[in-house]
């Protein structure tokens, strides 16, 4: 990786990729950035929460020129395939070049946000480029809880003009995002004694393309959580089903790709499953066609455990989430192709304790929407019984058309490759709309490359389109005089 142009940059990317840096887990990357910037001999602060800030003068001719923001987070989303053996917390990301892409070898590679910190620091340490004065902002924990922004003190920038780095779409500027919340809901349970007579089996879907719960969620892709327990839902209607375990999905920002559950139905059932499952099969690949060409759904005998839980609470979570909405709830009116409220059913996992663990995150442009789909998923848990609670949710980011530094992209993107970019909102939720908050007054954009299956092991991000948007980094820089 370190051989491709600009190499400066691609340098700093394959460094980043060496350093584990889970959300909530930075330390070893602020770390760097510390270094760095001592190496560099360039201002850096580094606030309560982690948040690092490195400061770079104007070059000639900019010194009257608007402070410039760049921003871009320091944590990775960490999935990895089921038989793949990695640990986040210590192991470096292997990555691999096929064509036009650098992949992870059944990791997430961390392009997101990755790349992005990797140009400001090819930014920060260049002597040859053109410039304002830079204020480059590493936020931390931006996957699981947006912790950065929110503790970000609103006196700790100057800068009047910010660019995200944190997109993932080739030639397209963003210049508003949406809202997100999660909700969780709780299902406690009593062990029973397995009754005797019973087949125990383990059912597991894999091979799911997962991805990113806000910008993949209008595609079509399957979730792991509801095929498997549609299928489950389906057989305890025909039997008696008893539900020994279920874990589904991991992270409440990505769409999940794998779930297995544990259970047993009477003995006289057991070829009864295996053909329903057959069938079933069929039926889903039919539904999902060509979008999910790697699914897989296995049926493997167990030994009958010990305990499972009591019927009543299997019930009512099979119910609760087989009703559980998951996927697009509307389109934008106002821009054409945008996804406005979306929710997922992202994992479902047993707990040490006799609970369930039910996770979901719920998306919109529209604030009121936001908290309307939060509350059907709300009502769907309640009436089986769950205790449901609410995150802090964070806020979206209002288009500004008329922003001054969306005109200077715009016309260095057209100048440069002889093509309009894009405008557009992002279904996925940014850190942009919490700096509203705190700098009322900040003119701001949203770039990066283009890269696909964020969020999942299939992630890849594309070389030429992060040449592509260096180039045009560099050249707004150079206009925003």
């Amino acid at each position: 990786m370190k051989t491709i142009e600009p190499q400066k940059l691609w340098n700093y990317f394959h460094e980043i990729t060496q350093i584990p840096r889970p959300s909530k887990k930075e330390e070893r990357i602020i770390a760097y950035l510390k270094t760095f910037s001592e190496k560099n001999k360039l201002e850096y602060k580094i606030d309560a929460v982690g948040n690092v800030l490195i400061c770079k003068p104007a070059t000639k001719g900019f010194e009257n020129s608007k402070i410039l923001i760049l921003q871009a987070h320091v944590d990775m989303v960490c999935e990895k395939n089921s038989d793949v053996a990695f640990n986040f917390d210590t192991d470096p990301i292997q990555t691999y070049i096929d064509g036009d892409w650098v992949k992870a070898k059944g990791t997430t590679l961390g392009g997101d946000n990755g790349i992005g910190m990797a140009m400001m620091l090819a930014v920060l340490s260049s002597n040859n480029l053109k410039h304002p004065a830079l204020e480059c902002l590493f936020t931390v924990d931006e996957e699981t809880g947006l912790t950065g922004a929110f503790a970000l003190d609103n006196k700790l920038l100057k800068g009047e003009v910010l660019i995200n780095l944190d997109s993932e779409d080739d030639g397209i500027i963003f210049i508003g995002c949406a809202g997100g919340i999660d909700t969780t809901a709780t299902l406690s349970y009593t062990e029973e004694k397995t009754t005797e007579g019973y087949f125990a089996f383990t059912v597991t879907v894999s091979g799911l393309k997962g991805g990113h719960s806000g910008d993949d969620i209008n595609k079509g892709l399957g979730n792991a959580n509801k095929i498997l327990n549609r299928y489950l839902w389906n057989i305890n209607r025909k039997t008696d089903l008893r539900l020994h375990a279920f874990n589904g999905g991991n992270l409440r920002n990505a769409i999940p790709r794998e779930a297995t559950a544990t259970v047993s139905v009477p003995w006289s059932e057991k070829e009864n499953v295996r053909i329903e499952l057959n069938h079933y099969i069929a039926d889903i690949e039919k539904e999902f066609g060509e979008v999910e060409p790697q699914l897989k759904i296995t049926l493997e005998s167990e030994k009958l455990p010990e305990t499972v839980i009591d019927k009543n609470t299997s019930e009512k979570l099979l119910n609760a989430l087989y009703a559980c909405p998951h996927g697009v709830k509307a389109m934008s009116r106002d821009m054409p192709g945008l996804v406005e409220t979306s929710t997922n059913l992202a994992s479902v996992k047993m707990q040490p304790d006799t609970k369930i663990l039910i996770t979901t995150s719920q998306r919109s442009s529209v604030e009121t929407s936001k908290h309307d789909i939060a509350h059907q998923v709300e009502s769907v848990f309640r009436l089986a019984g769950a205790v449901v609670t609410h995150g802090d949710g964070y806020p979206g980011w209002k288009p500004n058309v008329k922003s001054d530094m969306l005109k200077i992209a715009e016309e260095s993107f057209t100048r440069l490759f002889n093509e309009k970019a894009q405008v557009r909102a992002i279904h996925a939720g940014l850190e942009c709309g919490l700096f509203l908050e705190k700098y009322p007054h900040l003119d701001m954009i949203s770039i990066g490359p283009q890269m696909y299956g964020v969020h999942s092991p299939d992630e890849r991000l594309s070389i030429s389109s992060t040449q592509k948007c260096w180039k045009w980094l560099v050249d707004v820089l150079e206009k925003s005089k």
